[in-house]
């Protein structure tokens, strides 16, 4: 899996296992909601040049391994995925705009991990085997 990318002065491999919640872990990303959401996450990382290898989508919270280009920081890739997904989902669904109030659709901070502390086939099973705790009607964005 070892594809390095190319900037102007620059051969990269930088990737990270990212974690974020729903505030109040609500469970809002199921159905057309999380679907879209994965749309978004896909459209918002391809403009930036970031690399989505593998992700999920639970009702409560989104996994991505992602490649983010060394001219990034990752908390800036995360301000905009986060950000900009937020903003589009809560325009697109009225049910988020009334259940969020206050127009913030994720939990604050995120969770982050170089893949070099892990190899990234086990991050990408380990993402791919993700499932809430108890199966309930066999919902899976991927």
């Amino acid at each position: 899996m070892q594809e390095y990318r190319n900037g102007g002065h620059t051969v990269w491999d930088c990737k990270y296992h990212l974690v974020w919640t729903t505030k109040y872990r609500y469970p809002v990303l199921k159905g057309d909601v999380g679907y879209r959401c994965r749309d978004l996450l896909r459209e918002i990382a391809m403009s930036r040049e970031m690399v989505i290898y593998a992700g999920s989508i639970n009702r409560d919270h989104v996994h991505l391994l992602i490649g983010i280009p060394p001219n990034m920081s990752v908390s800036k890739a995360v301000q905009y995925l986060k950000g900009k997904s937020s903003h589009k989902l809560m325009s697109e669904f009225r049910m988020l705009k009334k259940r969020y109030w206050g127009q913030h659709l994720w939990a604050r901070g995120y969770w982050v991990a170089t893949s070099g502390n892990v190899t990234d086939e086990v991050w990408m099973e380990y993402i791919k085997n993700q499932q809430p705790p108890e199966l309930d009607d066999e919902f899976r964005v991927v």
